[in-house]
């Protein structure tokens, strides 16, 4: 192959020079050297997406929405599976509507896209012009609580109405000023769930079994470890009640938060006017929670997984499992070879991978055989099989993971390859999973006080202000009189809160930021 002789012929011009031989990527910079370029190459390298003409957004790439659709269709089905609708609500949203909820509407006054006029004109110079002011302007949604509460207040008379139980696939709009590609953009593709009830029991059942749902999918699909727990006060919602939380650790030790769910208690019913007769024929406000995720999984899934060479996709969510690379010199070969590949292809489509068949792509583009195999390893699909007239005569295939490096194949019989490629892909999901937690509980810290904490978070290399320590675990006060000084001390290192474990057992200590005596932990770090 390309690839192997190029190495090789690299590795002997470095032998003559003295030099020891360097390790081919097709990332510049890697990791080490440019964590946030090296992002942003892996993104080019893997064509998921690339920037667009207007500002803060993207254009998502086939490739990359192609990963969008299998995290689509898995969590729409689990929606159903839960006992969720699809439904879809206005992308205009009313200014008034956002100004009923004091909490929603400073949240997110500041990222608000306002659209205040409704046609254009010609101007003198040629150009155009904004012309029919709207006699009330509009938001482009940022989120759509207050513009379906609308909905849900005319939907609701009775107890029998309820629970109400809608998904929203949608667009939404949060005018950033500093972008980043699937991780943080002007405009990002999201689902988000919104539900009424009669109860507070139920709607609070219902936060937490879509936090569930996250977590599952996240470890499940993603092959990413996340923390589950609860927002503290500072970082919850706008306008919610709780707010709980999936968070990951990515590979500069930073956090993403992945997921949330937000049990909203009565304020936005209260707001929209959500009201319903009870059984004893009063009349009450409901109780509502809403929860989402968007395409920043994309973004978390690159930086959970990829390498120096590119994109590592788990196998659950990868637009094709295997790609089947054909090698021939004539036309002879050529049409034996596309015979045995087009033969494989049929038998692995035919099988079943968890609810969906293989995936299966036949790459017989007219390129070089190196470069056919570089992209496919900087577009992540997990294997590759390569066929050669050798392994036709043989009944086999040359097979390579991406989970391990790109020089390791082996070979494997067409029936042990056919028969075990579930099992393939599953252990590449298992080691892509355990070498992201190793990686997680490796950068992860109980902090017993504040020096120590300020030490697990100071760059050691000036050079490289991103490297640090990673996630710390510490004591927390509570209380609201002590939030100025504990928020102080964190912008000052530029840390946050990240949540409140759920699977951890409350221990009696001190508050590493103010002394107190408390039994809260939390878990801290930089993040995106």
């Amino acid at each position: 192959m390309e690839s192997n002789s190029n190495n090789k012929s690299q590795k002997s011009n470095d032998q003559k020079s003295g030099q020891s031989a360097k390790p081919q990527t097709a990332i510049t910079p890697t990791r080490d050297q440019d964590y946030p370029e090296w992002y942003q190459q892996v993104i080019k390298a893997a064509d998921l997406a690339e920037n667009s003409a207007t500002r803060g957004c993207m254009v998502i790439k086939p490739w990359g929405y192609a990963i969008w659709e299998q995290i689509q269709q898995t969590l729409d089905r689990k929606f159903k599976e839960t006992g969720h609708v699809n439904a879809y609500f206005p992308l205009l949203i009313p200014k008034s509507f956002l100004e009923q909820e004091a909490a929603h509407v400073d949240g997110f006054a500041k990222e608000c896209a306002v659209v205040t006029h409704h046609r254009l004109e010609a101007s003198p110079d040629g150009g155009l012009v904004p012309a029919g002011e709207l006699e009330e302007p509009f938001i482009i949604r940022p989120t759509s609580e207050t513009i379906i509460g609308a909905s849900y207040a005319k939907w609701v008379q009775s107890y029998r109405d309820l629970p109400i139980l809608i998904n929203q696939w949608a667009n939404v709009m949060r005018w950033e000023m500093r972008t980043r590609m699937f991780l943080r953009t002007a405009e990002f593709l999201w689902q988000e769930g919104h539900t009424a009830h009669s109860t507070a029991k139920e709607a609070v059942e219902e936060t937490m079994q879509m936090l569930d749902v996250y977590e599952w999918f996240a470890h499940e699909f993603m092959a990413m470890p996340v923390i589950k727990g609860e927002k503290t006060p500072g970082e919850k919602f706008p306008g919610a009640v709780d707010t709980y939380t999936i968070e990951a650790m990515m590979q500069d030790g930073k956090a993403l938060q992945a997921g949330t769910s937000h049990f909203l208690g009565q304020n936005f019913a209260k707001a929209s006017g959500i009201k319903f007769q009870t059984q004893t024929g009063t009349e009450e406000l409901a109780w509502t929670t809403s929860w989402g995720v968007s395409t920043r999984l994309i973004g978390g899934l690159i930086m959970t997984h990829s390498d120096d060479d590119g994109l590592i996709c788990p196998p659950r969510l990868a637009p094709k499992h295997v790609v089947i690379i054909p090698i021939y010199r004539n036309d002879e070969e050529k049409a034996s070879v596309l015979e045995f590949c087009k033969s494989v292809k049929k038998e692995l489509e035919s099988l079943r991978y968890g609810h969906d068949f293989i995936r299966v792509e036949l790459d017989d583009r007219d390129i070089r055989g190196g470069e056919k195999t570089w992209q496919h390893i900087k577009k992540g699909t997990p294997l590759r099989a390569e066929v050669g007239p050798r392994d036709v005569a043989s009944q086999s295939l040359f097979v390579a993971r991406r989970d391990k490096p790109h020089k390791e194949k082996s070979s494997f019989s067409r029936a042990d390859f056919v028969s075990g490629i579930a099992a393939t892909l599953d252990s590449i999901h298992d080691t892509l999973f355990e070498r992201a937690k190793s990686y997680r509980d490796a950068k992860t810290k109980v902090v017993s006080d504040f020096n120590e904490f300020k030490s697990w978070f100071t760059p050691k290399n000036e050079d490289k202000p991103e490297i640090h320590g990673g996630f710390a675990l510490c004591h927390w006060s509570p209380n609201p009189e002590d939030q100025k000084e504990i928020n102080d001390k964190l912008s000052s290192l530029k840390v946050s809160a990240r949540c409140i474990p759920l699977d951890l057992p409350k221990v009696s200590g001190k508050c590493i930021f103010t002394g107190k005596p408390t039994d809260v932990r939390v878990y801290f770090a930089k993040n995106y």
